[in-house]
């Protein structure tokens, strides 16, 4: 297992619409446990395989509090089904846009089909915490960030301050 970096805002590979995944093979499992790590590393608590660079359609998660036991999760081609009608406010973050947080709103619930870390096709009713980190995560896999809902001014300034301390940390 190794850490990777991890790719921020503007770069424009975290646009890329991620491809769906042939099979879950041994490879693959390196790469889930590499993006754990990683997200562990950071700390985060869902990544997404664009987001270090590699377009495919892959998210890891671990929603386990600082003092809790570990729960990672894996999820391989996910596909969102029947997303609730009614939504919550949730203040996002993103590994990808880091120090930047905003509430964002989003369906309250729904049912995620993928494959899991052994290639074995599940189906999750998600809600809460759960909900919102799934398509925070799957939105990376269209290439869209989560500040892309909010204002053009606010995503503006969120953008240019990033470039400038990109800017800033290559000069130094």
């Amino acid at each position: 297992m190794a850490v990777r970096e991890i790719i921020t805002a503007p770069d424009p590979r975290l646009r890329e619409v991620s491809k769906p995944v042939d099979k879950v093979d041994d490879d693959l499992r390196a790469l889930m446990d590499d993006m754990l790590e990683t997200m562990y590393d950071a700390p985060g608590i869902g990544l997404a395989a664009i987001q270090i660079g590699v377009p495919k359609r892959v998210i890891v998660m671990d929603l386990a509090g600082k003092d809790e036991e570990p729960e990672p999760r894996y999820f391989v081609n996910p596909e969102i089904l029947d997303p609730s009608e009614d939504k919550q406010l949730y203040e996002e973050g993103c590994l990808s846009v880091p120090d930047y947080y905003d509430e964002i709103e989003r369906p309250a619930r729904c049912r995620v089909k993928f494959l899991d870390y052994d290639g074995t096709e599940q189906v999750l009713d998600a809600e809460g915490m759960l909900a919102v980190c799934i398509q925070h995560e799957m939105d990376h896999l269209e290439g869209v960030l989560f500040i892309d809902y909010l204002s053009r001014l606010k995503r503006d300034r969120v953008l240019k301050k990033l470039k400038k301390e990109q800017r800033l940390a290559a000069a130094s």
